[in-house]
């Protein structure tokens, strides 16, 4: 009997520990949509000042440690070094400038990832030295740093204008 009861009481002890955890609310996240939101307009916006100045190092410091850029007709850049090395390349073209301006920024409840996309402008000179222009469109997913900076995750890029024919043979 004794042994009954004992079993009773754990089990009564266990049911009282679960209501009082069930009954308990779990307070939800703060929603800092509108902050990372802002936060994001204003990285994008910086970067594109330093990336048309021409500011390497500064350029590279957007893009977290195992980023990606999906640039048009290059391979796959993965990592900062191999970014780097696009962005060398692509900054040594003769007349090279390039701006964008973001028209979203979406950014999810969780506050760990999101998007911005929006429009670029680039100029460059042709294999002739004549000045060229290009638009067109991009999409970057931005991850939040454990230090609460948002940093370039993928960046994605490509024209508006038609593809260029293949050359007659």
């Amino acid at each position: 009997m004794k042994r009954h009861s004992s079993i009773a009481a754990l089990i009564a002890c266990c049911l009282a520990v679960l209501a009082l955890g069930c009954s308990q609310q779990q307070t939800p996240a703060a929603d800092t949509r509108a902050a990372d939101e802002a936060a994001i307009r204003q990285a994008d916006s910086t970067w594109s000042t330093v990336t048309e100045a021409k500011q390497l190092d500064d350029h590279i410091a957007y893009y977290s440690e195992d980023a990606v850029v999906l640039a048009p007709n290059e391979p796959m850049a993965s990592g900062k070094e191999a970014i780097r090395n696009l962005m060398v390349q692509m900054f040594a073209i003769p007349g090279f400038v390039v701006k964008w301006q973001a028209s979203k920024v979406e950014t999810p409840r969780s506050g760990d990832i999101a998007y911005s996309l929006g429009t670029y402008e680039l100029t460059m000179n042709d294999p002739k030295g004549k000045p060229m222009a290009d638009r067109g469109k991009y999409v970057t997913v931005w991850k939040k740093q454990a230090d609460g900076t948002w940093k370039v995750a993928v960046d994605m890029f490509n024209s508006d204008l038609p593809a260029a024919p293949p050359p007659s043979k």
